[in-house]
């Protein structure tokens, strides 16, 4: 099991940006495909992004691929959401997600993440 613990969360206005964080612990990170998840609420808890073990494939979905970058730095055991040009409708709490990396594609869906942090709330404000 990883431990993950979301931040740079916040209220920031329309047009703003913010970098969330998730720093990882507990078991080899670089073992870990990680994703990013949202969900506001009464809604399901959508996926936004994932990043494979080495870093070197991500895929952002498409809704949001032109604003959102997903990163990870495997020394400093941290996943890295980049989010740019935010409207309303990206208010949502935010979750970071791991899962064991076999190699076998994108991670899109929730059922694929065995471990989830507490999420970190984004209010985007018009």
């Amino acid at each position: 099991q990883v431990q993950l613990v979301e931040s740079g969360g916040g209220l920031v206005q329309a047009g703003g940006s913010l970098r969330l964080s998730c720093a990882a612990s507990g078991r080899t990170f670089s073992d870990y495909a990680m994703g990013w998840f949202r969900q506001a609420p009464g809604e399901e808890r959508a996926f936004v992004a994932t990043i494979s073990r080495s870093g070197a494939l991500t895929f952002v979905t498409h809704s949001l691929k032109d604003r959102f970058t997903i990163s990870r730095d495997n020394a400093k055991n941290t996943v890295y959401l980049q989010m740019n040009s935010l409207k309303p409708d990206d208010t949502a709490a935010y979750y970071c997600a791991a899962t064991i990396d076999y190699g076998l594609g994108y991670n899109l869906k929730v059922s694929d993440y065995s471990d989830w942090g507490q999420g970190t709330q984004v209010t985007v404000s018009s």
